[in-house]
């Protein structure tokens, strides 16, 4: 039995909307002064509100470039560690869904003053012992910042007030145009990076809004970590 002409053009038409869905194109490389936002819920759903563009690579140690990378999109509970795989050249977006998950272990932290549970936002050992050209990469990981973290994760906590745990994060700022890629020799490192200052965690309690700083975001395949929560030290 012959399948009428018209039945054939349907199938022709949707195969090749198929095909064309299947093609990825590279990233933008336009960079825009406006900071990526995520709202708390994009923090749970992984929906982003603005986002920033910039070059990116699979390469490591030269500049920049425009040509497209392939960024680690590893959740902030996943049991994969990101510092078991080299490092890349992929510029980390503030909207990136990973990203903020973490972001909202962060704020759980905070506002329940239990610095361990922020960890998984934080950058990884790992990944620290291919960056940082030092005698003791651990040592200093763990005794300075890590320790400092900590600290600073109980302060926040201290400055939210006796009603921490009732505040609501209802956004995160990150100025995603003004990261700088950290070249080789730059702060003791042997691996580059993405850095960015300046994060805000936004936040409302008791009708209240107010900010928390991020002081200091660090990039690892292509997704920002928290490196200094507050002063750098």
């Amino acid at each position: 039995m012959h399948r009428p002409s018209w039945r054939r053009s349907v199938v022709v038409s949707l195969l090749s909307a198929l095909v064309g869905c299947a093609r990825l194109g590279p990233p933008s490389a336009t960079a825009t002064s406006t900071p990526s936002v995520a709202t708390a819920a994009s923090a749970v759903t992984g929906s982003a509100v603005t986002a920033s563009a910039g070059p990116t690579s699979g390469r490591v140690d030269p500049a920049p470039g425009s040509a497209p990378g392939t960024a680690s999109q590893v959740g902030a509970t996943t049991t994969v560690d990101p510092g078991a795989s080299p490092q890349t050249k992929d510029r980390p977006s503030g909207t990136d869904p990973a990203f903020l998950a973490s972001m909202d272990l962060l704020w759980s932290a905070i506002t329940s003053d239990a610095p361990a549970a922020a960890l998984p936002a934080f950058f990884p050992l790992s990944a620290y012992r291919q960056v940082k050209a030092i005698a003791a990469p651990d040592r200093d990981y763990t005794g300075r910042l890590v320790a400092h973290f900590r600290t600073d994760v109980h302060d926040e906590h201290t400055l939210l007030g006796a009603d921490a745990a009732r505040a609501q994060l209802v956004a995160v700022t990150v100025p995603d145009a003004q990261a700088v890629w950290v070249g080789l020799g730059q702060e003791q490192n042997k691996v580059s990076y993405w850095r960015v200052y300046g994060t805000l965690l936004h936040y409302r309690l008791d009708g209240r809004d107010g900010t928390l700083p991020v002081t200091s975001l660090i990039s690892w395949r292509g997704r920002w970590y928290v490196v200094h929560l507050g002063r750098i030290r």
